[in-house]
């Protein structure tokens, strides 16, 4: 795998997409093989690019629910120092050295290759922290969120342009909220009258 530096955001969003998938914050989310496959599809990840075109196996899933801790604990950092600390642990899982290449437009940029025949789980926690220190580089430690939900325990990196994102999920936490604060709302509306 050649994972950009400059390309951030899909490591970032991969932590905390990564964390939200333990059976604490919205179920178990990736009980087998096959769903962390899709899981991965879902992130733009194929598996012809990771772990050397093979398909997961159980234990490559125990080593990710592992990875799910260790990145939860990563975007749940109290200070700036401690999530580089972090995100420098994970980089170097199945990082090598830096290179500079050309990309398709054939402009230079740095990459960060995987060593060959890395552990999914590894080469998917170098993707992490690289995005995790790229994150802290570009957008500062405080994008670094629990999730505002009441009673979700879910984290994220806010890589969002204005940087004003409060939900893991927008569209279950977000949603969930705003049919509360419409129904409470509706029923103020109903009494008042």
């Amino acid at each position: 795998m050649r994972i950009s530096i400059t390309d951030y955001a899909v490591g970032a969003t991969l932590a905390g997409d990564l964390a939200n998938t333990s059976p604490t914050v919205h179920g178990e989310a990736l009980p087998t093989p096959d769903a962390l496959t899709e899981f991965l599809a879902g992130h733009g990840l194929r598996l012809d690019a990771v772990a050397d075109g093979r398909l997961p196996s159980d234990d490559d899933v125990r080593e990710v629910h592992l990875l799910r801790r260790e990145a939860r604990g990563v975007v749940e950092t109290e200070t700036e120092d401690q999530a580089v600390a972090g995100g420098a642990v994970l980089a170097g899982r199945a990082g090598l050295r830096p290179v500079l290449e050309r990309d398709t437009s054939g402009r230079w940029q740095w990459y960060v290759p995987t060593r060959p025949g890395a552990p999914l789980a590894e080469e998917l926690a170098t993707l992490i922290g690289i995005g995790l220190l790229g994150a802290v580089r570009a957008l500062g430690h405080d994008r670094f969120r629990a999730c505002a939900a009441p009673g979700c325990r879910g984290v994220f990196v806010d890589i969002s342009r204005g940087g004003r994102r409060i939900y893991c999920r927008p569209d279950v936490c977000g949603n969930r909220i705003n049919v509360a604060n419409h129904r409470e709302r509706r029923r103020h509306d109903s009494t008042a009258r």
